[in-house]
Parts: structure tokens; sequence; C-alpha cells
């Protein structure tokens, strides 16, 4: 089985090296540098030295968030025909050292991190999460009056492991997210193409240095564009 570990970062020159290090013991390692203002780049060619066969780095020129990020590690995976790819937050919010779990657990096409253990995490950001995958499940079910749909407990958490399938969709999409929404995108195009999506319970440290009221905005637009197309069927 070939594993790909896909780490979009933007300024994380304080945790960039304990991920990869802590990642590329249990994977290659492609981080998507999107045109970080800090040290990242330099630690990260430092890193590439001391791993040249197993990370592997993309710099961008202009910042294009969450989804260019991914999509384009996503495009690197199936260029290089991994089998699958974890896409993991540069921050420290995954825990790295859950990696084998997620290689070793049965075969779906997305199998995501469910938050089970949380810390510090307001409560207004597990209100918007826990309204996000009750939104999702509704555009996602078979009916108007389906209310249940899936039933995914957790459509927002980015730390999750794609089958080739899933992330060669993905990475030939033409997206419509902007940032933390490409989450709730590619889990949305991954059901409705009949990928098989499973929970797998993770521990999750949050980190406020991303999550502000416009990127609430992008996720809440979005989900307005799934309900209106529901309701257009």
């Amino acid at each position: 089985m070939k594993y790909l570990t896909i780490v979009p970062a933007y300024n994380e020159e304080e945790t960039i090296e304990e991920v990869v290090r802590r990642s590329i013991v249990h994977s290659d390692v492609c981080v998507v540098n999107d045109a970080s203002k800090d040290k990242t780049p330099q630690i990260l060619e430092s890193l590439q030295k001391e791993f040249p066969e197993r990370l592997h780095i993309i710099h961008h020129q202009k910042n294009t968030h969450i989804p260019g990020g991914i999509q384009d590690g996503m495009k690197y995976a199936l260029q290089k025909d991994y089998e699958y790819a974890v896409t993991i937050d540069s921050g420290l919010s995954h825990d790295p050292d859950k990696l084998p779990e997620f290689f070793n657990h049965p075969h779906c096409d997305l199998l995501i991190g469910k938050r089970e253990e949380v810390e510090n995490v307001p409560a207004y950001r597990k209100f918007v999460s826990f309204m996000a995958s009750k939104v999702m499940n509704y555009c996602m079910s078979d009916g108007i009056l389906d209310l249940l749909g899936p039933k995914i407990t957790d459509c927002t958490s980015g730390y999750r492991r794609y089958s080739k399938r899933a992330f060669s969709a993905i990475a030939k999409a033409k997206l419509e997210s902007v940032s933390f929404d490409f989450h709730m995108e590619a889990l949305y195009l991954t059901y409705k193409n009949g990928g098989s999506v499973k929970e797998l319970g993770i521990r999750y440290r949050f980190s406020n240095s991303s999550f502000n009221s416009r990127v609430l905005k992008q996720a809440m637009r979005y989900a307005a564009k799934l309900l209106g197309r529901k309701f257009v069927k």
C-alpha cells in the first residue's frame, strides 16, 4: 500500500517541523506551503534535505487557502499513484501519532476523524460544527422528507483519509469552496458520487488562529448553496 499524508501549511513556523517529523515515520509526506510569509519555507527546505525520498514540497506563490492546498496535494497523490491520502492540520490540532489507525482502517472512500475528545474548543465552535453536520446530512439525504441522511456526526473535521477513487475525483473537480468549507464540499462530492463514508474517533486540540467570522460566513454560504440545490431538484 502506498500512503501519503498531505499537510497544507500557511505561516506555521512554530509547528511544521514537528508535524513533518511525526508524520514521516508513518508515510510519505507532501507539504503544500501556501505562500507563507514566515520561516515555514526555510524550515521545509531544510527538512527536505534530510528526507529527500519521503518529503515532497509544493510552494505556492499566492495563497490559495485550504481548497487549493489540499487539491494540489491530491493532484500529486494521483500523479504518484498513491492508494490513500490523509489530510492533517499543520498546527498540531490533529495528532500525527494517530496516522497508523487511519492507514490500517478497513477500506472506505472517506474516513473522517470524528472529534470525540476535544481540548479548548469554545461553545460557539461546537455549535457551528453541530449545525453544519445537521445541514450536510440533510443535503446528502435521498429526499426532502429524509431529515437524517447518512447520519455522519462530524462533517467538518479536516483529519481524513481519502481513497484513490475519492481524491482522484476531488483533484479533477472545479471546486466551489474557498476555505474551511472545503471539508463540506469534499464530503458532499464523495458521498454523492457513491463513495462510502466512515468515521474514526480522534482527539482534537482547538487553535483559534484560523477560525473567524469570515470563515463561518463562508461555511454558511456553502451550506445554503447545497440546500438550494436540494429544493430545486
